[in-house]
């Protein structure tokens, strides 16, 4: 399909790049706009990844200075949303191999200091808290960004660096892994 059929898509793609501009040329209340517009997505992968609501925080501060410091990286090639989404993958995915020798749980029904964005999962399971906490942080990684940022596959090949075929592929494996520990729970 044609972004000349999806005009919304191709608006939002260069208002972020006309906004990327302006953060370029050094305006800062620009990078505001951008701030904005990605932190409820980027707190979701975060917190998906990380399990843990404070450090999720505290992972999501991180991924934004790493975005303004690095947006003249930016290639132009993808969608600056799918960049923002790498950028946020890597830092979180980052710091849960970091903590893997932690052991902690958080419920991700527990709520932020600021409203729920809507795409935060509301189950309050606490068999799929504990299954998710099995999973490794890709795995955590692969089913936030499908089921709760609600990218195709497409788009969650180039956040992971892969084509969308290797997604479709660790997104099934995933989705197994997480049916296993589910059952297990009982």
């Amino acid at each position: 399909m044609s972004s000349a059929l999806e005009p919304g898509k191709a608006a939002a793609f260069d208002e972020d790049v006309i906004v990327l501009d302006r953060v370029i040329a050094g305006d800062k209340d620009a990078f505001q706009v951008i701030y904005e517009r990605y932190h409820d997505k980027v707190q979701a992968i975060a917190r998906g990844i990380l399990l843990d609501v404070d450090e999720a925080h505290d992972v999501v501060q991180e991924i934004f200075t790493l975005v303004f410091r690095h947006c003249r990286r930016f290639d132009r090639r993808s969608r600056f949303s799918t960049w923002v989404y790498r950028v946020a993958v890597n830092r979180a995915t980052q710091q849960a191999r970091r903590n893997r020798f932690k052991r902690f749980w958080v419920p991700m029904g527990e709520s932020f200091d600021r409203a729920e964005p809507e795409h935060t999962p509301t189950y309050t399971d606490p068999k799929i808290d504990r299954a998710l906490a099995k999973l490794a942080p890709s795995d955590r990684a692969i089913l936030t960004l499908f089921y709760w940022d609600e990218l195709n596959l497409t788009e969650i090949g180039e956040a992971l660096n892969c084509s969308a075929n290797a997604a479709k592929t660790r997104l099934f494996r995933a989705r197994e892994r997480f049916r296993q520990f589910f059952e297990e729970e009982g």
